[in-house]
């Protein structure tokens, strides 16, 4: 098959897995509205399919609400709730469900298609099998952090699943969008730079421990613990010998505020460095996005901090903060796929 061949017949599920990337994009951030609005653990049951179906009459919600008045959640913090304060964090979680519901099939009848089509190369099944896998770990996971707050004792889910829950679904998300680049990118685009390579692995190495305490921070809700800036709560480390790296909420916020400092002053030096080297056509356009979108992290992260105390402000600064993590993180991956060169291509 020649190379012209190959474009026409692989740009069909390029789009088809762009489309999987944006939709994965609204997935975390459905998960992120579901966190700030405590909507998390309003649907006690695990229905893969007949899970689709809402409650249809009263008397089926009523149901569903008396499952969620078993919980700790309802006896110690949301025991005043009417029936209509439990439909609107019902609806919340019903939508992030049924959303990852729809993702499934939005992959799986254009594969289908495809199959049918013979469009896939064979070089393709292997990594497509991957994805698929990762998809329905990925529901499996989520499951599993539920479960982690079905109880009379628990509050809120276990913040250190919710984070390996968020973790995972950035990593279908970048798995998806690697695969979209190799059908996107061409040859001639990519950049033969070993050191500068090694120095974008590196920041974005830390860049997924970043997110990794990010979600840390909001399965703690160590916003609330220390809405202020720069210092925390009028200290400038965390007063107090032993206090744990994952679970105390001041220790959580000081590493994530101190992490996000170091990305910041690595991005600059990174995009200095970048100023002066020769590259494709594709990475000198994108080269300013990196120094831009962690400032706009780190400014949105402040106010995400500031205002953590109230939760009108907090939920949209929230899913803003998490929404240009995402796009930081994809930009990355777009920087570490074009320094995958072999040899020296000159720029186009």
């Amino acid at each position: 098959m020649s190379k012209d061949t190959f474009k026409r017949s692989s740009k069909p599920i390029a789009v088809w897995l762009l489309v999987g990337v944006g939709m994965i994009m609204i997935q975390v951030i459905l998960g992120g509205i579901t966190r700030l609005t405590g909507s998390g653990l309003s649907i006690t049951e695990w229905k893969p399919i007949l899970g689709s179906i809402p409650p249809m009459n009263e008397q089926d919600w009523l149901a569903a609400f008396n499952k969620y008045k078993a919980i700790g959640q309802f006896k110690h913090i949301n025991f005043d709730f009417t029936l209509q304060d439990f439909k609107f964090i019902y609806f919340w979680e019903f939508f992030h469900r049924e959303w990852g519901r729809l993702i499934g099939i939005v992959f799986a009848i254009p594969f289908l298609i495809f199959l049918f089509q013979k469009r896939f190369q064979k070089n393709m099944i292997i990594p497509l099998i991957i994805l698929f896998l990762l998809g329905a770990l990925q529901s499996v996971i989520g499951w599993i952090m539920v479960q982690s707050g079905l109880n009379e004792e628990d509050i809120y889910v276990n913040h250190i699943r919710l984070a390996v829950h968020f973790i995972s679904a950035l990593g279908l998300l970048c798995y998806t969008f690697w695969f979209s680049l190799k059908l996107l990118v061409p040859e001639r685009q990519l950049v033969y730079h070993p050191l500068l390579k090694k120095y974008t692995l590196a920041i974005l190495s830390i860049l997924i421990l970043q997110l990794f305490y990010g979600a840390l921070m909001a399965g703690l809700k160590a916003g609330v613990e220390a809405p202020t800036w720069p210092d925390i709560n009028g200290n400038w480390l965390p007063v107090g010998a032993g206090r744990n790296l994952i679970s105390d909420p001041i220790m959580v916020q000081f590493i994530h505020r101190s992490i996000a400092y170091l990305i910041t002053v690595l991005i600059i030096v990174w995009w200095w460095k970048v100023r002066s080297t020769k590259n494709s056509q594709l990475f000198s356009k994108m080269n300013w996005l990196p120094p831009v979108f962690v400032l706009l992290q780190v400014i949105l992260g402040i106010f995400t901090v500031l205002y953590s105390p109230k939760p009108h402000y907090l939920l949209w600064l929230g899913v803003s903060h998490q929404f240009v993590g995402m796009l930081l993180l994809m930009i990355f991956i777009v920087m570490v796929y074009l320094l995958k060169g072999k040899t020296f291509i000159p720029a186009s």
